[in-house]
Order: structure tokens, then sequence, then C-alpha cells
């Protein structure tokens, strides 16, 4: 049974007058595939500030999903963990959570013993 992990923007606050992003929300899922299909998630809010008239400021029109998750996923970097470190372990958070419901359902049942 694989596990997949999608991430996605979920939301965003923006200033109406320039453009700028002042909140992003994300999701981080994990899916199995199968019959049963499991699935966990992760998800949060970014407070995002910006400057207008920076060079490398992107028009809100122009904003693409990755843009905004390369701020999520930056914003989850500290000084010992980079950003793909942290992203990397919010999909093995959710994968994790994942195999654990498939090993769970491995090795019980559900039903009543005087059922036929």
């Amino acid at each position: 049974m694989a596990i997949s992990t999608t991430w996605s923007i979920t939301n965003m606050t923006h200033v109406d007058s320039d453009g700028g992003v002042i909140k992003a929300y994300w999701s981080c899922v994990a899916n199995s595939d199968g019959d049963p299909s499991y699935s966990a998630q992760n998800q949060g809010k970014i407070l995002c500030t910006y400057d207008a008239s920076a060079p490398g400021y992107i028009p809100y029109a122009d904003l693409t999903e990755n843009d905004v998750l390369g701020w999520v996923w930056d914003s989850m970097a500290t000084d010992d963990v980079t950003a793909d470190e942290a992203k990397a372990a919010q999909e093995a958070n959710v994968t994790a959570r994942v195999q654990n419901q498939v090993d769970d359902a491995a090795t019980q049942s559900t039903g009543f013993p005087w059922a036929s």
C-alpha cells in the first residue's frame, strides 16, 4: 500500500489596495491507496510581511500556489532545520499517522461475536 502526500494553500488574506498577502493557510495531507483508504492531515497558517516596492515582490494576481508554498516551507525553517527538512518532517508525520491506521486495520476487527 502506497502513501502519498499533497500540499495545498487552503486560503489567503491579502490587502485590497496593493495585493500584499498577510496570511496564508496551508494543509499537508497524506493518503493511502487501496480500499479502504486512510488519511491524515496537518494544517496551519503563516503571517506574512511584504514590501510592495521590493524587487522580488510578486503581484497578487501573478502568485502561484507554489510561490506561497515556498513561503510556508521557508517559515518552518529554524536555525537548526532547513525549509526542506521542515517540509520533510511534516510529510513524515502525516505519513506515519496513515501507516499507523493501516497497521491497526491489519490487526483489528469490528463486529459482534453473536452476529453472523
